[in-house]
């Protein structure tokens, strides 16, 4: 196909598509190609109008310079060379790829054989060679003007010990929010409208974590069934975010979302899954990465290069032991910081970022890149510490200056508050935030991200009302998800009209709430579990873009809000007392000078706790001691003058206790909140040091101390 366009040279650098206000650079990275075409679309993207050899080839990069192109523009790639499986080559010019840098895509994947680099249905599988053209079925990348006029748009760089944390899905937050415009709904714009930003701003949290944004796959199988590909772990592109989110606005959308948010004192972190792509396994797709590069850019098996490594249980893996794919992946974070100006990040199962062939290395190039990168220094990196390969599970073993989902803390709070043997001492472990897993290289409590629920597995309503997962809406026979869910139904599968049953669940969610937000390191909530969302029992709703997903907003009733006016009354008093956040590990210790230790446990006799009850299978009644005057000897907290000093009270047994407040320096107690009592907030009434409380079963009690004076 010949083409008019003045071609010249170009440059090697920056990789993908870059506007300069004169004309376009195309720069494409594959290190075994023989020859880079580039194809520009009509504007509709049905109609390929040029077809260009790419000049240059500079240190594994092909490049040229388009003078007459300008933003809008819709293109994609085809990359020819051997096309050997065996070896690891799978080259086939026939198949329209997309540009790893591409910055936004036009159009969706409209599926047929022609996107798989082999015959579908022949003996030889993918060792045979297709020559259909995927083009008219694969969406186009564009070429984009990245100006934008942010105004006076700051980070609110908020504290780690200061982050409470809020994850939600984009689409399904907002579609079906009545107070958020009709073409707004599930989309960036709906995010930022004033109801929702209000909400976020009025219960509390301090940053929204959202689920995959950047452009992602519906899979074939899931759409022959009448499913999609909802939570969005399939990514395409790494550089540019889905269109199911944006509006007319296009990518500014996003952008004055985050402006509005920031604005409001919230941060935004992105869920971010460099893990793997969406082109599976061998038998997979031939979309991108695998059709430009595929030996570099995905683990393969040694000795047997047509198949790939699977430590994320999706087919594929990616390498980030190449420079090439480690630069991509700073490439990308560096360009959503600066472009997007999002906070930070979580990563999906992330240990395969610090995975190379002997295994898991927090001391590997990524880890190290990112630590001395200038503009990643200042973002918030979570990881997700485990994925299914060999010596996956890695909690605790992540580099310092990054945070973790803690899951010991998620099963623990529940096994206890279900009233599990043994699982005191363990909750006191997360309680305290978790050191025996966190306090090593100078790491500070806040590494520990804890929480109870996620969007992987029940919500906290269902997590009181279902015994067993109802994921058969899913296709799969119920076998998909987890089965170990540490819930229960109390009494009964389901919803019920029982209200000793309701209560009940009430209680519990108040329970695990409480505990959570009371806790040492950084709480994570679910998005509608301050209200009661339910999935109807589906734990595992990534295929379910309906009313399993989506928040219930029309439905909140008053129970619901009375759960969301307690909740933000407990993150209130979190956010009031830096003894809840503290900034690092308690030591317990005496020390006279602050009035005693700066944590200490005690049972219900209210004397110190001992070994014997420690090791006590079924007690499940205990108490802790926070001792806020101890905050002012922290060195990195010099204007603190101290805190309160607190009292927690917790019974996850069935049976109510008398739990005898202990006598501390003197002084009495006063009742903060009570989760048996939850209208009852800020209790006038004074009780003595040694004073039996009637402690309820299934409850816990926060008292604050009264000295002499």
């Amino acid at each position: 196909m010949a083409s008019n366009l003045r071609v010249w040279p170009g440059r090697p650098h920056p990789l993908g598509a870059e506007w300069d206000g004169r004309g376009v650079n195309f720069a494409l990275f594959s290190a075994h190609a023989e020859k880079v075409e580039l194809c520009l679309f009509d504007r509709n993207g049905m109609r390929e109008t040029d077809r260009i050899q790419l000049p240059e080839y500079t240190d594994d990069v092909w490049h040229g310079y388009l003078p007459d192109v300008r933003p809008g523009q819709l293109y994609g790639y085809r990359v020819h060379g051997p096309y050997d499986p065996q070896h690891g080559l799978r080259f086939n010019p026939n198949k329209l790829l997309i540009d790893p840098y591409a910055k936004a895509l036009h159009g969706t994947i409209r599926w047929s054989d022609a996107q798989f680099g082999y015959r579908i249905g022949s003996p030889r599988q993918d060792l045979s060679f297709d020559r259909h053209d995927s083009a008219r079925g694969m969406p186009k990348c564009q070429v984009v003007d990245p100006a934008f006029t942010w105004g006076p748009d700051e980070h609110p760089q908020r504290p780690w010990d200061e982050t409470i944390l809020y994850e939600l899905h984009v689409r399904g937050y907002t579609m079906r929010h009545p107070q958020v415009p009709v073409d707004q709904r599930g989309k960036v714009e709906g995010l930022a409208a004033p109801a929702v930003v209000d909400h976020l701003v009025k219960l509390g949290v301090t940053a929204v974590e959202l689920l995959p944004i950047h452009a992602f796959v519906d899979d074939r199988l899931l759409l022959s069934k009448g499913l999609r590909n909802f939570w969005g772990y399939n990514t395409l592109c790494f550089f540019c975010p889905d269109h199911r989110y944006l509006g007319h606005g296009g990518l500014a959308d996003l952008k004055t979302m985050v402006r509005i948010f920031h604005e409001a004192g919230i941060e935004v972190i992105l869920d971010v899954v460099y893990n793997h792509t969406a082109e599976g396994n061998h038998l997979g797709p031939t979309l991108s990465f695998k059709g430009i590069d595929n030996k570099t850019y995905y683990r393969l098996v040694p000795g047997e290069e047509r198949y790939y490594i699977n430590d994320t249980g999706v087919g594929n893996t990616l390498n980030l032991s190449h420079q090439r794919v480690v630069q991509m992946v700073l490439d990308s974070l560096r360009y959503w910081v600066e472009s997007y100006h999002v906070d930070g990040f979580r990563f999906d199962l992330a240990s395969i970022l610090g995975r190379e062939a002997d295994g898991f290395n927090p001391h590997n190039g990524f880890f190290d890149a990112v630590r001395q990168d200038p503009v990643l220094a200042r973002a918030k990196l979570i990881a997700e510490p485990w994925d299914i390969g060999p010596g996956g599970y890695q909690l605790g073993n992540f580099p310092p200056g990054w945070a973790e989902w803690n899951d010991r803390y998620r099963d623990t709070v529940r096994r206890y508050w279900r009233g599990d043997e043994s699982s005191a001492p363990q909750l006191a472990s997360r309680l305290a935030g978790s050191a025996d897993v966190f306090q090593k290289h100078g790491r500070r409590p806040w590494a520990s991200i804890n929480f109870i629920t996620a969007h992987d597995g029940f919500t906290l309503t269902d997590l009181v009302c279902y015994r067993e997962r109802h994921n058969q809406a899913n296709g799969e026979n119920n076998q998909d998800g987890h089965s170990h869910n540490f819930s229960d139904n109390y009494g009964a599968e389901g919803p019920t009209g029982d209200r000793h049953v309701r209560a009940l669940r009430e209680r519990q969610k108040r329970n695990m709430l409480t505990t959570l937000l009371l806790s040492q390191g950084t709480p994570m909530l679910l998005g509608g579990d301050e209200f009661g969302r339910t999935q109807q029992g589906n734990n595992n709703a990534y295929c379910q873009d309906n009313e399993i997903s989506w928040v219930d907003w029309p439905g909140i009733d008053k129970t619901d809000l009375a759960l969301q006016a307690f909740l933000q009354s407990v993150i209130a008093l979190r956010r009031r007392h830096p003894v809840f956040h503290r900034p690092r590990f308690f030591h317990g210790r005496d020390n006279p000078d602050v009035g005693g230790p700066d944590i200490a446990w005690y049972g219900p006799d209210g004397k110190p706790q001992t070994e014997e009850r420690w090791h006590d299978p079924t007690a499940l009644c205990l108490g802790v001691w926070l001792n806020g005057a101890a905050l002012k000897t922290l060195e990195d907290n010099p204007v603190h003058s101290g805190d309160d000093r607190f009292f927690i009270a917790l019974n996850g047994s069935r049976s109510k206790v008398g739990f005898h407040l202990p006598v501390i320096n003197g002084g009495a107690w006063v009742r903060v909140l009570d989760t048996a009592e939850p209208e009852l907030l800020d209790d006038p009434t004074v009780y003595r040091a040694g004073f039996a409380f009637a402690l309820k079963d299934r409850s816990l009690v926060v008292f604050r101390h009264l000295d002499h004076s």
